[in-house]
């Protein structure tokens, strides 16, 4: 009796017909899968399952926005809803958390279906950073909600919104591209990144107004590619505003910029990968 034989029907259905797909068509179908897999593993025995999604940065708004803007006084006049400034930009740098933290081990978890299957390697980074856009979009539910309450309007600027999402995915796999080609190799980078996020987060503005940066922080933040999404983000949905030229040129060339480097240090050393998993 064949392997294939001892497999279930479904099973044996859906090997046949992913082999016969075109290679595109299969990578598709493949990521699909995967995040969907994702997507129901992180919600497995939770009472409360996605609602975690939604939930999760509410709370966190609630608590950072009593802390900051009662106890520390970071919230100034210049932020016309803090509670709103703070989850816009929380939940975008948790965006890129996510999708980074999960994007760099990506290969080293896949090790065991690499060794066995012929497979694109790149599915797995892009995968990841699927899976943490769509828990993303599920928290917009909470930022929705938060405009809502505060009755901040929406706006046709709204529409610019999913357009400073796109760029923000796109730097996140070339960022998620390059970590995961360092981590194979140098599994100190694990460690190291959750350094730079810390940095990172506190160099950003998310809880605090870039009004009391230095002027040398604020030349810094022209070249923060994080602050340029969370810009993007706070001027569509809560500033009510366009997105400047400098401000659109930035978030692009930070995303194909991430994007080719990423792919290009992914590309010349994939080969090599399964010699270090």
């Amino acid at each position: 009796m064949s392997k294939s034989a001892g497999k279930s029907s479904g099973e044996a259905a859906i090997s046949a017909k992913d082999a016969w797909y075109p290679p595109r068509k299969r990578d598709r179908f493949i990521i699909q899968q995967l995040v969907s897999k994702d997507f129901k593993l992180r919600y497995r025995r939770s009472v409360l399952g996605v609602a975690w999604s939604v939930l999760n940065p509410l709370l966190m708004m609630i608590v950072m926005s009593a802390v900051f803007s009662t106890f520390m006084r970071y919230a100034d006049d210049s932020i016309s809803c803090y509670p709103l400034y703070l989850i816009i930009g929380n939940t975008a740098f948790q965006l890129m958390s996510d999708a980074t933290s999960t994007g760099l081990r990506s290969i080293i978890d896949a090790a065991g279906l690499l060794k066995k299957v012929k497979i694109n390697r790149y599915i797995f980074p892009i995968q990841k950073v699927l899976s943490a856009t769509v828990n993303y979009l599920f928290s917009l539910i909470a930022v929705f909600c938060v405009m809502l309450w505060f009755h901040i309007p929406f706006t046709p600027l709204l529409l610019l919104m999913p357009v400073g999402v796109a760029f923000l995915v796109v730097f996140c796999i070339g960022m998620s591209l390059l970590l995961c080609t360092l981590a194979t190799f140098f599994r100190d980078v694990i460690h190291l990144w959750g350094v730079v996020l810390t940095a990172w987060t506190y160099a950003t503005p998310l809880f605090y107004p870039e009004s009391i940066l230095p002027p040398g922080m604020k030349i810094f933040e022209a070249a923060n590619p994080m602050y340029c999404y969370v810009e993007w983000l706070r001027d569509t949905m809560l500033w009510a505003r366009m997105p400047t030229l400098s401000l659109f040129l930035r978030c692009l060339i930070f995303a194909v910029l991430a994007c080719v480097i990423g792919y290009a240090a992914f590309h010349k050393h994939e080969h090599n990968f399964i010699l270090y998993i």
